[in-house]
């Protein structure tokens, strides 16, 4: 899986909807879940308003599923106190991905590279700690769902992202699913929750959202053009490190 896309095709990931994802009425998530031909299967979670529903699902399919989180240093503390709780509740083997501390002294001295440079500040404290844990796995699992944005309203429930497949089990979910997967299986709310945060990620690049806005509204609010953290590459995309600048040992 590290020459992809070979000619242009994909046969696995075509075998794979063919299988298990003929048409959005007919998705088997448990089956594609359990298929031997994902490999190695990491379920990524930013333990957010609805990551329960994500971990409680895939979790009771997959007990011992990694759960990998990306500490990134800029959490609200009510964030990590309550992967705390779900990671107990839930049974998660939890893994706690940081970044570099070389690389963040060095880019972030001051702590305040979210304001100018948002996407550097996901790329260091993010993507590069998640590519490094990715070697180790095939395919991953994401939270993402379609009516979250309408930068998600055609995601599918299985893609490439780059070299790896990336699951999307709650792709065709509605809020109201969600909604009543909480109600049923008794999961806590994220704390922030109740106070009009619908999307949370880092505390400096994250506010509450007003009931006309979409739930990922909250997210980058000042950096208009940003919508994503950069974590979730398209089909060709590649996780790239820049070169370390001359002056610098990393």
């Amino acid at each position: 899986m590290t020459d992809w896309p070979p000619g242009g095709s994909d046969p696995l990931l075509d075998a794979l909807q063919s299988d298990h994802l003929p048409d959005t009425g007919h998705a088997d998530m448990a089956g594609l879940l359990r298929d031997r031909r994902l490999g190695r299967v990491a379920l990524v979670s930013s333990f957010g308003a609805e990551s329960a529903a994500l971990l409680h699902f895939v979790t009771r399919i997959l007990p011992g599923v990694p759960v990998l989180f990306l500490d990134t240093g800029r959490h609200f503390p009510e964030t990590l106190a309550y992967r705390d709780a779900l990671a107990a509740r839930l049974g998660l083997n939890l893994v706690i991905l940081r970044p570099d501390p070389a690389l963040i002294g060095a880019e972030d001295a001051d702590g305040r590279l979210h304001a100018r440079d948002p996407n550097m500040c996901c790329t260091l404290r993010k993507t590069f700690p998640l590519a490094d844990a990715l070697a180790g796995f095939d395919t991953w699992i994401s939270g993402r769902k379609r009516y979250q944005a309408t930068t998600r309203a055609a995601l599918p429930a299985i893609e490439r992202d780059g070299a790896h497949l990336k699951v999307n089990p709650l792709a065709f979910w509605s809020e109201a699913d969600v909604a009543a997967c909480f109600d049923r299986h008794a999961l806590p709310r994220h704390p922030l929750v109740g106070r009009g945060y619908a999307s949370i990620g880092c505390a400096p690049c994250t506010r509450p959202v007003r009931p006309d806005e979409d739930p990922r509204a909250g997210r980058w609010a000042d950096t208009p053009d940003k919508t994503e953290c950069g974590i979730h590459l398209g089909p060709d995309g590649r996780f790239a490190r820049a070169r370390p600048r001359p002056d610098s040992p990393h």
